[in-house]
């Protein structure tokens, strides 16, 4: 049962063809299992080591920080560098709540989401290059990952959804304790036994936390919650905070 919702949730955050997902039970079902997601960034971390081995040992490593950016955003599918565009024309358009859900649920990306798509791309570019090592590097990719799944269960679990939509059952199927302590469990022992007990580990994690506590202030202030599009986009920016605060 555990392997069929990790095969789902694989099928929900990446592009890797393992079947096809139905939009209701499935969904449903992912969101109840939401907890394992941290497996799925460790998955999506280890897909990634060869394209850095490769890339990094071919190319300079601006050119590997760019062929490795592209590879991450196109493996989850664009999904969460969508959301972030929608994220930041969201907040950044004034008006009501009303407003700003149709501006986030408009298919054009605004000025705003174009700047804050850009910015990460670029802010990829250059934390992924500033990380000299290549053992370090390969830790940071795998850990920020793993940080960056376990952040949308955190929010999922202490937020409510600013309106119905996909969120809504994240959010009410992520708020058993037990779940979320197993989600908590799972992170910290996998952080612990990749970063081998460094400071590397604790410092990506303490760093997501503070980005996705940022996050779900500033999604209550504009929104009165979360949303799909609120998620995926801390997903993005907990990757990129945790990859800068190690170059």
């Amino acid at each position: 049962m555990v392997f069929k919702n990790i095969l789902e949730i694989i099928s929900f955050l990446t592009i890797i063809p393992i079947g096809k997902l139905s939009k209701g039970d499935g969904l449903e079902n992912i969101s109840k299992s939401m907890f394992l997601f941290p497996f799925i960034g460790l998955l999506i971390g280890l897909l990634t080591l060869p394209v850095v081995l490769i890339s990094f040992y071919f190319f300079n490593q601006f050119v590997s920080a760019f062929i490795v950016t592209i590879f991450l955003i196109v493996l989850t599918g664009i999904h969460h560098t969508d959301a972030l565009a929608d994220f930041a024309d969201g907040i950044m358009v004034r008006g009501n709540k009303d407003k700003k859900y149709k501006v986030m649920h408009d298919p054009r990306i605004g000025s705003a989401g174009t700047v804050a798509v850009s910015g990460y791309f670029i802010g990829m570019v250059i934390a992924i290059s500033s990380i000299t090592s290549l053992e370090r590097l390969m830790i940071a990719i795998i850990l920020s990952e793993i940080m960056s799944k376990y952040s949308m269960v955190l929010q999922s679990h202490y937020c409510e959804s600013a309106w119905d939509g996909y969120s809504s059952l994240f959010t009410k199927n992520m708020k058993s304790k037990k779940k979320m302590a197993i989600a908590t469990i799972i992170t910290i022992v996998l952080i612990l036994l990749i970063s081998n007990m460094s400071v590397i580990g604790l410092q990506i994690f303490i760093v997501g936390i503070i980005c996705c506590l940022v996050v779900i202030y500033i999604s209550k202030k504009n929104f009165g919650g979360i949303t799909g599009d609120v998620m995926g986009a801390t997903n993005e920016i907990v990757r990129l905070c945790s990859l800068l605060s190690l170059s």
